[in-house]
């Protein structure tokens, strides 16, 4: 028994294995990644972000998401009653409101780098109008909230949710024009070219998923003969 706890602890022999090896391989990993810099470890942690010409379009999801779920929520809490949901709800208002700020800034810094054409001009504009007043609007109802510390009543509160829900229009609007630029004009887009005309994700991910599981244990199998 102890020489089999030897064999294994120690690599197994010739063949490799045991947590020897495996110890080695992350070791290894660190080593690897002492002797790149910042840059290359950033680039092989985060490719995609790397790859981005500018971050507005990392920044964007914030904004929309903080404040959908602010409406929502402060929806939820006028028809329930329920002032503890409205002030959760004020405080992705706020939040929200700070995420459009940089992603305002964000935007208009891509807007002055981004290559792009005529056709393309115009449409950034409309989407840079409709981030402008994204941001108005945002900063209005904050403030307002602010004032009132969330406690509208009666006329105002509907005032109050109609503007909120014209805020989740305008964030629609404009990110189907930022979609439109990407999706259909490639802005910022490196085009890589397709070489296969057709493939089915679904086999495919079912043939890795397979390979996944059978190589494991094919490996460890075959690891065990040689022991033997």
């Amino acid at each position: 028994m102890i020489n089999s706890l030897s064999f294994q602890i120690h690599g197994g022999a010739d063949h490799g294995g045991g947590p020897a090896e495996s110890l080695g391989d992350v070791l290894a990993v660190f080593d690897n990644i002492s002797i790149l810099g910042s840059g290359d470890l950033f680039s092989i942690l985060m490719p995609g972000i790397a790859s981005m010409e500018n971050i507005h379009p990392l920044l964007v999801h914030f904004p929309i998401a903080l404040l959908s779920v602010f409406f929502v929520l402060d929806l939820i809490g006028t028809l329930a009653k329920k002032q503890q949901w409205r002030g959760i709800a004020s405080a992705f208002l706020y939040i929200g409101t700070l995420a459009a700020v940089f992603t305002v800034i964000a935007g208009f810094m891509a807007a002055d780098t981004v290559a792009h054409g005529e056709n393309v001009h115009a449409i950034m504009e409309k989407h840079e109008d409709l981030g402008m007043a994204i941001l108005s609007l945002a900063t209005a109802l904050s403030a307002w909230r602010l004032k009132h510390k969330g406690l509208f009543q009666g006329y105002v509160n509907g005032v109050f949710l109609t503007l909120s829900a014209l805020l989740c229009v305008l964030m629609i609007l404009g990110a189907d024009l930022g979609g439109l630029m990407v999706y259909r004009y490639g802005v910022a887009v490196k085009a890589v070219p397709v070489t296969v005309s057709a493939h089915d994700h679904q086999h495919a991910d079912d043939h890795q998923l397979i390979e996944s599981i059978v190589e494991p244990i094919h490996e460890h199998t075959h690891s065990q003969d040689h022991s033997h």
